[in-house]
């Protein structure tokens, strides 16, 4: 007991000094909390950020995108730009839209000559919110004229996107994140306990994982990481369908087709914010819009044109859509049965149609390919269909005839393959691109009015009904029975291109279960063997919703069919299942729609693996195809916390040295005294 005394107040003694030296435990509030288990106390420290990544891709010269410079994660203080004056350490720099141009154009090295600058940037932050649509002149990463090598004309120095910055087309050795709306509201709450606290010994970290298989492998091009596993080609799956279907066992008094298109895949600096609202998905629920009304009409059957409706994804990467979809037509494979290319008679793309109110009026463009019957009979049919509203709020215009040839659009490769092709391109700008934010983050929902988007699904889907029927009459009863549902069209546009609801809206669930909520209208890339009748795994939401879209609004059979397909096959070879993955039980029904592979025609699957093939100058794009793949990925995150300077893990070590060594003394100098007292006794 006389022992124990001594040794308990000298415990006491040190609490004590120890409190005295070391304050309590804090959380990033700045109040005590309770912790029961690890991961409370990892949420505690680590604060895990939402957003959009900035990824590497690779063509067979070069890479373009974002990736970490190394092996392992980055981590680095988190700085606002316009507090940026002379940095010590590479650090995380926070950049607002309107910063962002000019930030990339300016202080990286590919572009700039500031390399004290560059080489301090350990990662960059985007911030979003729809507030600075309004204040941006423009913000467009893309080229002034995009994917100007494959252009059919020589003027590929016109400017058709005057905002063009082309930062998405270079490379970046470090990561960039775009923030969500809940991600910018996490960095800025940890910014604002930064500015509360004043404290010099911790500093506020973001921590990136973001390390790219092909900079692990140093696979630098597409071959390479082809070769090596490293990376998947860009790719898809393309949808088209037939209105009526088409008896594919048949070749006899096959009608010429009038080929209708449209894109549904965009791109951004940013891969899975790429809702391409104005381009091109304004496009793809005109279309979708304009089959929805055709659906209705009686009678197509006794019609003199075939309709084929094509929706084309890997169009921004090269036209992958459309150069596939024509390399299978000279194939004569199971993808396109039923189709010919001498059959097609016109071509009527479905371009950027978002931004075409103005005063009231809802005016397009139509581009042509060439002068020819064809191209006059579908300019006419445009003019008629114009006329045939009594509201008179649309106007169809020829393009300047100064322009240099097609705006971008799949058309190119139309015309690259047959310049003798009739097609008309309708879009809402003349000269130059409408939208400002041309293959930005920023072209949502708010950059396209859907007024636009009813008007032109109206004017296409009685164009249509006159080139298909060769009826030039505006007063026709089954003309002005062609109307165009106005709500379902603004339900297309809440499921397409937002998130809530996004692909869980109705609609979209009534046709497929889909595993994603946010479109993001990137193309993706190619998983596994290209087939047209693929693993429906290797497909994306969106395709398989206009896969089964489009057969139930061109079938024979709507709805009202006995016939079942519980594992998504029918027992005629003129039927496909639909709605299969919604419901238990799926509905066959008469349709010709197809699947159709969407990838460059310059790689081939074979045992496993992708190759790229050699060049054949018979194949003037592929010769200038640039091979997109996307490089591979573990894992994809982004997290803020804090760390303690080194200076302050010192002072902590000195502080723990001087408290033990008072300690020591403290407990030897009681001891003495507590020993003399207890003799005393």
């Amino acid at each position: 007991m006389a022992m124990g005394l001594p040794r308990l107040v000298a415990t006491a003694f040190t609490l004590a000094l120890v409190s005295i030296f070391l304050p309590l435990p804090f959380s990033l509030a700045g109040e005590i909390t309770s912790i029961e288990s690890v991961p409370d106390l990892q949420r505690l420290m680590y604060v895990a950020v939402d957003g959009y990544p900035c990824v590497r891709l690779l063509n067979l010269s070069a890479e373009i995108g974002c990736s970490n410079p190394g092996l392992s994660k980055v981590v680095a203080p988190i700085i606002k730009l316009k507090d940026v004056k002379d940095l010590v350490q590479p650090h995380t720099v926070l950049v607002t839209p309107d910063e962002m141009e000019d930030f990339f154009t300016r202080h990286v090295p590919l572009v700039s000559n500031d390399l004290s600058f560059a080489s301090k940037i350990g990662g960059v932050l985007i911030e979003s919110g729809s507030s600075f649509q309004q204040k941006l002149k423009g913000l467009s990463p893309d080229n002034m004229f995009p994917q100007a090598e494959f252009s059919p004309y020589g003027n590929v120095e016109y400017k058709w996107n005057p905002t063009a910055s082309s930062i998405m087309w270079k490379a970046y050795n470090f990561p960039v994140y775009l923030l969500s709306e809940s991600g910018m509201s996490a960095v800025h709450e940890f910014l604002s306990k930064k500015e509360r606290k004043h404290k010099t010994y911790t500093s506020y970290v973001a921590e990136f994982s973001m390390v790219m298989e092909t900079t692990k492998a140093g696979t630098h091009n597409s071959e390479a990481c082809l070769q090596e596993g490293t990376c998947l080609p860009l790719g898809g799956y393309s949808v088209w369908s037939s209105l009526p279907p088409i008896n594919v066992s048949s070749s006899n008094n096959r009608k010429p087709i009038v080929l209708t298109v449209a894109s549904m895949d965009s791109a951004s600096f940013f891969r899975d914010k790429s809702f391409g609202a104005d381009s091109p998905i304004s496009g793809l629920v005109a279309l979708l819009g304009a089959v929805d009304a055709l659906s209705r009409v009686e009678g197509f059957s006794n019609l003199k044109k075939q309709l084929v409706f094509l929706v084309l994804t890997g169009e921004t990467w090269g036209y992958l859509g459309s150069r596939r979809f024509l390399n299978e037509l000279d194939l004569h494979s199971d993808a396109v049965a039923g189709l010919s290319d001498t059959l097609i008679e016109t071509v009527l793309e479905i371009g950027s149609v978002g931004k075409g109110l103005s005063g009231g009026i809802n005016t397009f463009f139509a581009h042509k390919t060439r002068v020819s019957s064809a191209t006059n009979k579908t300019l006419d049919a445009l003019k008629i269909a114009q006329d045939s509203f009594a509201s008179k709020n649309i106007k169809i215009l020829s393009a300047d005839k100064t322009n240099p040839g097609i705006p971008p659009s799949s058309l190119m490769a139309f015309m690259k393959k047959n310049p003798q092709i009739s097609a008309v391109v309708l879009e809402d700008f003349d000269t130059k691109f409408a939208n400002k934010f041309y293959h930005s983050h920023l072209d949502d929902l708010s950059n396209v009015n859907s007024s636009s988007l009813v008007a032109a699904a109206s004017v296409v889907a009685r164009t249509l009904y006159i080139l298909a029927s060769d009826n030039k009459d505006t007063s026709s009863s089954a003309l002005g029975s062609i109307h165009v549902n106005a709500s379902f069209v603004e339900e297309l546009l809440a499921c397409l291109l937002s998130c809530e609801p996004g692909l869980s809206c109705n609609l979209v669930k009534d046709y497929i279960s889909p595993t994603n909520t946010c479109p993001g209208n990137y193309a993706g890339v190619m998983s596994g063997e290209p087939s047209s009748n693929p693993y429906l795994g290797s497909v994306s939401d969106v395709s398989r919703f206009l896969w089964n879209f489009l057969a139930e609004k061109t079938s024979v059979q709507k709805g009202n069919t006995t016939s079942v397909c519980s594992k998504g096959s029918c027992s005629r070879t003129d039927q496909v299942c639909i709605k299969a993955e919604s419901n238990k039980e799926g509905t066959c029904v008469v349709s010709t729609t197809r699947y159709v592979p969407a990838y460059s025609t310059r790689l081939k699957y074979a045992d496993g693996a992708w190759t790229i093939l050699p060049q054949n100058t018979s194949d003037s794009m592929g010769m200038v195809d640039p091979v997109w793949t996307e490089s591979n990925w573990n894992t994809i995150g982004l997290q803020v916390y804090t760390v303690q300077h080194s200076a302050y893990d010192n002072a902590v070590l000195v502080a723990g040295i001087t408290v033990t060594t008072l300690a020591y003394f403290g407990i030897m100098i009681a001891k003495s005294f507590i020993t003399k007292a207890l003799k005393q006794d």
